[in-house]
């Protein structure tokens, strides 16, 4: 099992992690360039549409890093999946294998908040919600990803080995082909150990000594004080600025 250095899971303050992102990533599968779904709508990433609110047909023909996959792909689930799942814990302080599950399977479905197993497990009626999260399972292509999940939240075994498939696209289909494992333990610290730069604020210019007025050659002349060094510097910025020029 890979480990995780960056961002320690705090169940007071729940919130993604590098291992909650490569669970779901391990489930999902990964491409890098948009290709088309079963029924055309452009995809890219982590199964990223234009509904995201992240505008993917821009990465037809252009393939990106792994790592601009995966920082769009939080930057999605915080943003759009994460409230509702959270929501759904009301008081509940989850632990990171349940937040990690029940992400997954919100991802997937959508459902979180008319899932009756979730209901169940929030009332403490943990023995009916594990079976009543199988009642997901449809199609029946969906019941090894449900068994995992529910692995996952209840008994707390991870399915995730830090690896993930990552597709090619075929032209001209635009059909993701060709998966391979790619280890993305390391792609994701880099990427969480990213978002968590300070944004520094521009280092204000010095302001330019004024031009003296010309003087005759008899004149005595006090020579000016040097100037202030000119800061070339670049502010460092986190990868929501990089991504979309704010954070």
């Amino acid at each position: 099992m890979p480990s995780y250095p960056a961002k320690p899971y705090n169940p007071a303050a729940p919130d993604l992690t590098p291992r909650i992102i490569a669970e779901l990533i391990a489930h999902e599968g990964i491409v890098c360039e948009a290709y088309r779904d079963s029924v055309g709508v452009w995809t890219w990433s982590v199964g990223l549409t234009d509904a995201s609110g992240h505008k993917v047909e821009r990465y037809k023909d252009n393939p990106q890093s792994l790592s601009h996959c995966m920082a769009v792909f939080v930057w999605a689930l915080r943003r759009q999946y994460l409230p509702d799942v959270l929501a759904a814990f009301g008081t509940h302080q989850p632990a990171e294998h349940e937040l990690a599950a029940a992400l997954s399977f919100h991802w997937n479905t959508g459902g979180i908040a008319r899932a009756e197993w979730m209901r169940l497990a929030m009332a403490g009626d943990r023995t009916a919600a594990r079976p009543a999260m199988l009642n997901w399972a449809k199609p029946a292509s969906l019941l090894g990803r449900r068994r995992k999940e529910q692995a996952l939240f209840f008994d707390g075994i991870w399915s995730e080995q830090g690896r993930a498939m990552v597709y090619s696209v075929a032209k001209p289909s635009y059909s993701p082909v060709n998966g391979r494992q790619v280890p993305v333990a390391d792609v994701l610290a880099g990427v969480f150990a990213a978002e968590e730069q300070p944004v520094m604020a521009p280092v204000p210019l010095p302001v330019p000594a004024p031009v003296p007025e010309p003087v005759s050659a008899s004149a005595s002349v006090t020579p000016p004080a040097s100037a202030a060094p000119v800061c070339t510097a670049e502010p460092q910025t986190g990868w929501l600025r990089r991504i979309f020029g704010f954070g």
